[in-house]
């Protein structure tokens, strides 16, 4: 059996529903985003078997994207959860049968308290169907199943149109990505427009000295220090060097190396440093990473160092340009 083929042909499959399905989007997905955007309450959406995995998953997206939502499981609907739903609200039913037992159930349940429905199905005249304010086909051709009984390409085709719903409702909201960003604080978006140079910045401990002291005095500072950097000041605290290990390596090739020597005169004295501690550590690690230094000093107004931002942070921050 050529197992790439099947690979393929399922590919195929289910790629020809989505196109099929794009073409028949209509006035219905409008009323559907209207009907949303206009809940005050919360997008509740339920489903049974696979079509509540998949109705999960557009509730996490709905959530994440500007639309307050959560799953609701018919059956725990049916005792008890279904006093979670507030007239407020709007309920997306998915069945592609449109008569799953469980969730034709507590339809009469929404409909008594006129709370809006909006029905994925596949059959228009189902018991969903004819319950749902808003009808939204999810009819396939067939199932990639090779006996047309596992849901596969409907599953496809059904989460596709909730993320067709959850990008409209984004560009009709006007959703920005620094929404997006709110919504996942410990995403890589949202570390990289929120994290800043103060919420990663090292401030104790740190390897300062001043521009007095010898090399050898130095390289128990930076021992101590576990930076692999010193960073040396004058005498009025003002950052004027910084001796790193690899200026330490250079030292030692130095045909005047001496240990008593001063440790800034082999240090770099145009070091780089940064004063704004509100500057997005994304940012920061572009500069670290284009001017090949592996610690960046932070200092106040008046060159007085105030902390160090080190590249071992940012990376392991999960901080990305």
């Amino acid at each position: 059996m050529d197992l790439i083929k099947v690979a393929k042909e399922t590919f195929s499959i289910e790629a020809d529903a989505l196109n099929h399905a794009a073409k028949r989007v209509n006035t219905n997905f409008l009323d559907a985003i209207e009907l949303i955007v206009n809940t005050k309450g919360k997008l509740i959406i339920t489903g049974v078997g696979k079509s509540g995995l998949v109705g999960a998953k557009m509730a996490a997206t709905f959530a994440s994207t500007g639309t307050s939502s959560f799953f609701l499981h018919p059956t725990e609907a049916l005792h008890g959860d279904l006093g979670m739903i507030s007239k407020d609200d709007t309920l997306l039913a998915i069945s592609n049968s449109g008569e799953s037992e469980e969730l034709t159930k507590i339809l009469p349940h929404i409909k008594r308290f006129n709370i809006p429905l909006i029905g994925l199905t596949s059959q228009k005249e189902s018991s969903l169907g004819i319950y749902s304010d808003v009808f939204l086909d999810i009819s396939v051709e067939k199932e990639a199943c090779p006996f047309n009984a596992a849901p596969t390409t409907s599953t496809t085709l059904t989460m596709a149109l909730g993320d067709a719903l959850a990008i409209a409702l984004m560009k009709k909201r006007e959703f920005k990505k620094e929404d997006f960003a709110s919504f996942h604080p410990a995403g890589s978006l949202g570390k990289k427009l929120f994290i800043k140079v103060k919420d990663l910045m090292r401030v104790e401990n740190l390897p300062i000295v001043n521009k007095t002291i010898t090399l050898k005095e130095a390289i128990v500072v930076m021992s101590e220090g576990k930076l692999g950097t010193l960073l040396i000041v004058d005498e009025n605290h003002k950052f004027t060097a910084i001796l790193s290990d690899g200026d330490l390596r250079r030292a030692l090739m130095s045909k005047n190396f001496s240990l008593d020597n001063l440790a800034i005169d082999y240090a770099n004295q145009n070091p780089k440093s940064y004063k704004n501690i509100e500057l997005l550590a994304s940012e920061a690690l572009e500069i670290i990473e284009n001017d090949r230094i592996q610690l960046l000093p932070i200092t106040n107004s008046i060159d007085e160092i105030i902390g160090v931002l080190h590249i071992h942070d940012l990376v392991n921050a999960g901080i990305k340009k």
